[in-house]
Parts: structure tokens; C-alpha cells; sequence
């Protein structure tokens, strides 16, 4: 494994003994670094290792937009998901304000017509979006929801952590639309979460994993 992405693994599980101990600020700072990794270099701008800019900064746009032979998703798609994953759960459950993606009107800069959060989409509708999207409007939404992020959690107090998300909350993500029906399994998942289960997934552990992925289609 590459040293970078071996360092991001240890010290998610250093983050993951942090959120259970009284240390929060700890807690914080270590979320901030795993956080930045995983966003562009320009999203926190630290000298720090960067996930997002080794797989999309030499990356033409025609091969972000590409879905390979024998793969399920695009690049595009992946950083569309993940931005929209991350948008929901840290406005909505964790800060309970609104999303950015319809607060700043980010469907019509991004040139999509879905509001969801991409999960459950056929391949056609997924070729499409990938066509489609506006991929430098897309890395910067992307971009303002990892900085949104980051003022979220700055903004936590210790004994939030380990409260559940609110059910009210939940609710107005599917009333807005943000999750399709047929993704309610990940609303039961989010809804079993407290705020510290949710930090250790969306925008730190979700973003990686799917970051691997794209890596793998970068190299196919």
C-alpha cells in the first residue's frame, strides 16, 4: 500500500480512540488532518498529502467523465457521491442546517438534474450524469462542502458526540429528497449512528473508500 494511504488507515484508527476519550480537541485536530486528506489540498490548504488531487490533478476531464469496461462507476461520479454523501449528513444530521447542494443552488452550477445522493442509479442514468456534469463546478462544490465540513466540526461540543441524530432530521432527508427510497437501508444505517459514528463514515472513512475506488479506475 502506498505510504500516504497507510499513514490516512493508522491515523483514522487514532481518531476512532480519540473520539471515545474526554480529549476533544484531540479528537478535533485529528479529524481536521484525516479530513484534509481526503479533500483537495486547496480545501484546507495544508501541505498535507492529498488523496483527491494524486487521483483527479493529471487527470484529463475525458477519463474522469469514462466508466471502464467491467467497473460500475465513473470518477465523476464517485466525487459527485461522495460530495452530496457528506453534504447531507454534516448539514443536515449532524448540524441541522440546510445542504449546501440547495442552499447555493449547486444542481444548476453542477448542470444536474438529480438532487439525490446518487446511490441507486441504473447505468444509464449514471452515463448520463457522468456526460453531463460540469467537473470544475463539480470539485468546487465539492470543495465548499469539505469547508462547510470542517466549520461543522470545529464547532462541536464534547458532549454532542455521543448523541444520536435527531429523527426529525432524518425525516427531512427524505422529505427534501436528498436519499431516493430505495436507499432507506442508508438512513437505518445513519439513524443507528451518534455524531461520533457518523464522523468516523461520510466524511472521513466513506471519502476514502471511495477515493480507492477511483484510484482503481485511474489505473485501468
Amino acid at each position: 500500500m502506498n505510504a500516504n494511504r497507510k499513514s490516512w488507515n493508522q491515523g483514522q484508527q487514532k481518531l476512532r480512540l480519540a473520539l471515545t476519550s474526554v480529549d476533544h480537541q484531540k479528537a478535533i485536530d485529528l479529524f481536521l488532518i484525516q479530513h484534509a486528506m481526503v479533500h483537495s489540498s486547496k480545501m484546507s490548504k495544508s501541505n498535507q498529502w492529498s488523496f483527491e488531487d494524486e487521483i483527479l490533478n493529471d487527470m484529463a476531464e475525458e477519463e474522469i467523465r469514462q466508466i471502464p469496461r467491467n467497473s460500475e462507476h465513473s470518477v465523476a461520479w464517485i466525487i459527485f457521491h461522495i460530495a452530496r454523501i457528506e453534504d447531507i449528513t454534516m448539514n443536515m444530521l449532524v448540524a441541522g442546517t440546510p445542504q449546501l447542494f440547495t442552499e447555493d443552488n449547486w444542481a444548476m452550477k453542477m448542470k444536474v438534474a438529480i438532487v439525490h445522493s446518487a446511490n441507486k442509479m441504473d447505468h444509464a442514468s449514471l452515463a448520463t450524469l457522468s456526460a453531463q456534469i460540469d467537473i470544475n463546478a463539480l470539485r468546487a462544490y465539492r470543495q465548499s462542502v469539505g469547508n462547510r465540513t470542517r466549520k461543522i466540526v470545529r464547532q462541536l461540543k464534547l458532549e454532542e458526540l455521543k448523541q444520536k441524530v435527531d429523527a426529525l432530521r432524518l425525516q427531512k432527508v427524505l422529505e427534501e429528497g436528498a436519499l431516493v427510497p430505495e436507499a432507506i437501508e442508508i438512513l437505518n444505517y445513519w439513524s443507528k449512528r451518534t455524531i461520533t459514528g457518523l464522523l468516523l463514515m461520510p466524511p472521513t472513512r466513506h471519502n476514502f473508500l471511495h477515493l480507492k475506488e477511483a484510484l482503481r479506475i485511474k489505473q485501468h
